[in-house]
């Protein structure tokens, strides 16, 4: 199973950008999706995340300006972030919580992460 991530890149505050993260390989269902970020010398956090049946939740901090969306069918998950600030900037990790074919569990798998970087 992998998941790759798209869509990073170098944003002046106020502007957009949209990252997309898909899965694949031998994927029997797939839970929650969801973003985190890194910023230098600070932990991971969450940023947004959706169930498969489309509820999603937010870091209070983005509430209003980011909008987390999934398209089933493709095994992707979307990043729509706008108004973004210098305080957006990190690596952002897309995140699926996914049950492989023939295996019994769900398990959380990690894509590589995206640099955002938003100048002020």
């Amino acid at each position: 199973v992998q998941l790759q991530a798209s869509g990073g890149g170098l944003v002046q505050a106020g502007g957009s950008l949209r990252l997309a993260c898909a899965a694949s390989g031998s994927i029997f269902s797939i839970a929650a999706m969801g973003w985190y970020r890194q910023a230098p010398g600070k932990q991971r956090e969450l940023v947004a995340a959706v169930s498969n049946g489309g509820r999603t939740n937010y870091a209070d901090s983005v509430k209003g300006r980011f909008t987390i969306s999934r398209d089933n069918a493709k095994n992707t998950v979307y990043l729509q972030m706008n108004s973004l600030r210098p305080e957006d900037t990190g690596v952002y990790y897309c995140n699926a919580d996914l049950k492989r074919v023939l295996v019994d569990d769900y398990s959380q798998y990690w894509g590589q992460g995206t640099q955002v970087t938003v100048s002020s």
